[in-house]
């Protein structure tokens, strides 16, 4: 079986008047398979958004192919692809109600039962009682339900979301994460979730894509892309890490002690601390000025500025990766 999208080295370019330009994608390959969730992840300007333009035709490539359920797709509209997008802005008809606005695109396609689908949909969204409101009557988390069964009653074989979170408090984003993904597993449509933060992209995927300048550094499941990233960059962007010369540690995995524990050991000095519920993160300079952080539970939280401490790390959680 074909997979449901496999991007061929896609490239995305922006000429620019009297200058060279801008290339937002450049030459990325990616191949997703049915039925699983994945993120594509990055910092504000490195094409990920682009990319989803491309993908869902409202947006030509420069070059580069983009091939659906097996079909090559460049030269179609966003309405011949069956490819349905939540947009950051949810996109709704201020004058339809969350019913019509979900059965809107049932009605364009002329299906016979699009109410009742709709119903369906906003019974799987939890939002049956929402039926008769409109969006200005609807909070946020409500609003961005309203544009995910919109999208999902099309049952598309490949939906996109583009940062579908943001708008939302940091509570409500924690409860929609795992909506959504139980949504992604009931349904059984592939999920590809645009977003620039890393957190989200860990918890909710099967797969993480990072991109980094237009270009596709790691795809990995989040453990792998995690543990095992591929370049400084995705390390970087999914989490700090502390560097001792050539080799990276992340705080969680970086030992603090006050006796110095072994020859390998290191000195530094406690500069501050961050507490954050169920644990802490100490902020230590090392005798060559490199600063470096520790994360502990709240029980071992017992360290103060100014301190002399030692810290040290197992050798098999090293990442090792070119500057």
């Amino acid at each position: 079986m074909a997979p449901v999208l496999d991007l061929r080295n896609l490239v995305k370019h922006y000429p620019g008047k009297d200058c060279p330009g801008h290339r937002a994608v450049d030459g990325i390959s990616i191949t997703l398979q049915r039925g699983r969730f994945y993120s594509l992840l990055g910092p504000s300007g490195c094409g990920k958004t682009t990319t989803l333009r491309m993908i869902g035709g409202f947006e030509p490539p420069t070059s580069g192919e983009i091939w659906l359920n097996g079909a090559m797709v460049n030269p179609l509209p966003p309405h011949q692809r069956d490819v349905s997008t939540v947009f950051q802005s949810y996109a709704l008809f201020p004058h339809l109600t969350a019913l019509e606005n979900v059965a809107f695109g049932l009605r364009e396609r002329r299906a016979p039962d699009a109410l009742a689908r709709a119903q369906e949909a906003l019974e799987r969204v939890q939002l049956t009682t929402k039926a008769a409101s409109k969006p200005a009557q609807l909070s946020g988390g409500e609003r961005q339900r309203v544009a995910l069964a919109r999208s999902l009653v099309l049952q598309p074989q490949l939906l996109l979301l583009d940062e579908p979170l943001a708008a939302l408090d940091p509570n409500l984003r924690r409860q929609m994460r795992a909506e959504l993904k139980a949504l992604q597993r009931g349904t059984g449509i592939t999920f590809l979730f645009i977003t620039h933060d890393r957190e989200e992209a860990l918890s909710l995927s099967d797969h993480v894509a990072v991109m980094n300048a237009g270009r596709l550094e790691q795809i990995a499941t989040p453990q792998q892309a995690y543990q095992q990233p591929a370049t400084r960059f995705v390390a970087g962007f999914l989490g700090p890490v502390n560097w001792f010369g050539p080799a990276g540690v992340r705080p969680e995995r970086t030992r603090i002690h006050t006796v110095r524990p072994g020859d390998s050991a290191r000195a530094a000095t406690v500069e501050s601390l961050l507490f954050f519920g169920n644990g802490q993160h100490i902020h230590a300079l090392l005798p060559d000025s490199s600063r470096i952080t520790v994360e502990v539970s709240a029980a071992e939280a017992r360290f103060t500025e100014g301190q002399s401490i030692w810290v040290d790390w197992d050798p098999a959680h090293e990442m090792h990766l070119p500057a």
